[in-house]
C-alpha cells in the first residue's frame, strides 16, 4: 500500500498508524514462541518481553518525533509533557491471548487531551486487521493483503435479540461483584463470545458485533477504542453512561441498543 491509498488525516493520527503497526510486527517475532517467559506482575496479570520491548519501541518513536508530548504506558512511569498532548499505549492488549497463541491480541496507541481521547490505533497484527479514527477524521478499517482502507461503520441492529455481545473474560463480572449483569446481557442477546480484548471494540466499530463489555479496565484499554467507537457511528460510555476513558469500566455498542444494554447493567 502506498501513502495515497490512505486517507487523508492529521499527521499525528497517520503516525500514530505507523507506530502501531511496527509495534506489531515487533509483537509477532515472539508470537507461539515455545522459549517465551512470562512473568506475573503485582496484580497477577501477566507480562512478556514481548509487552516491554513494543512499549520502549513506542516511547522512543513518540518522544522523538513529538518531544513536549506526554507518554503514559502500561509497562513503563509515565513521562509528563508540556503541550497538552498525552500519548497512551498498551503495546499488547490481550496478553493471556497472545501467550496461549491466540491471534486476537492488539497493540492500542492513543492521544488525549483534557481527558477525552482525540484520536486511536488497533492493530490486530495476528490477523493484519487494522482500525484508526481521528475526531472528526473518520474511522478506517484496513485489512491484510494490501487492500486501501475502507470507512468503518457499525451494525444497523436495533433488536437486543438479534444483537452479538463480545466481552474478554467471564471471571472479570464476578471480580466487580456483578455476575449478573453478565446473565442479563447474556439472556437478553441473540450470541456472545469471549476472547475479546481490543479485538471486541473492533468487532463493534467494524458491523460484525453490536456489544462490548468490560467490566474492569485500565485508561490505556480505553483510550483508543472511545474515538474508534464513535466514529464509527456507536456510542461508547461507563457503565452510567459517562463517556469516560478515565473510568475502570466501559461499555461499546452501536448506539441503536446501548440505553438498554445500560439498563440492564445498572438494573443490578
Amino acid at each position: 500500500m502506498t501513502s495515497s491509498d490512505l486517507p487523508a488525516v492529521s499527521p499525528r493520527l497517520l503516525f500514530a498508524r505507523e507506530i502501531a503497526l511496527e509495534a506489531g510486527e515487533l509483537t509477532l517475532g515472539y508470537f507461539q514462541r515455545s522459549d517465551l517467559k512470562v512473568e506475573q506482575k503485582s496484580d497477577a496479570s501477566p507480562v512478556t518481553v514481548a509487552d516491554r520491548e513494543a512499549e520502549l519501541l513506542l516511547r522512543e518513536r513518540i518522544a522523538a518525533r513529538f518531544p513536549d508530548d506526554g507518554i503514559l504506558g502500561e509497562e513503563f512511569p509515565e513521562r509528563p509533557g508540556t503541550s497538552g498532548y498525552r500519548w497512551i499505549v498498551d503495546p499488547i492488549d490481550g496478553t493471556k491471548s497472545f501467550i496461549h497463541g491466540v491471534p486476537l491480541f492488539g497493540n492500542m496507541v492513543a492521544v488525549e487531551r483534557n481527558n477525552r481521547g482525540i484520536l486511536g490505533v488497533v492493530n490486530i497484527p495476528g490477523l493484519r486487521e487494522l482500525v484508526y479514527a481521528g475526531r472528526d477524521e473518520g474511522c478506517w478499517h484496513e485489512r491484510g493483503g494490501g487492500s486501501p482502507p475502507t470507512r468503518c461503520r457499525v451494525s444497523t441492529v436495533a433488536d437486543l435479540e438479534q444483537a452479538c455481545f463480545v466481552t474478554s473474560e467471564v471471571k472479570t463480572f464476578h471480580k466487580k461483584g456483578r455476575p449478573e449483569a453478565f446473565d442479563r446481557v447474556q439472556a437478553a442477546t441473540r450470541l456472545t463470545r469471549t476472547w475479546g480484548d481490543c479485538y471486541g471494540y473492533l468487532l463493534v466499530a467494524t458491523g460484525r458485533a453490536e456489544i462490548m463489555i468490560d467490566p474492569i479496565l485500565n485508561i490505556w484499554d480505553a483510550a483508543a477504542v472511545q474515538p474508534i467507537i464513535e466514529e464509527a457511528g456507536g456510542t461508547f460510555t461507563d457503565w452510567s453512561g459517562q463517556p469516560s476513558i478515565t473510568s475502570e469500566e466501559a461499555v461499546a455498542t452501536n448506539g441503536a441498543v446501548h440505553a438498554r444494554v445500560l439498563e440492564m447493567l445498572r438494573s443490578v
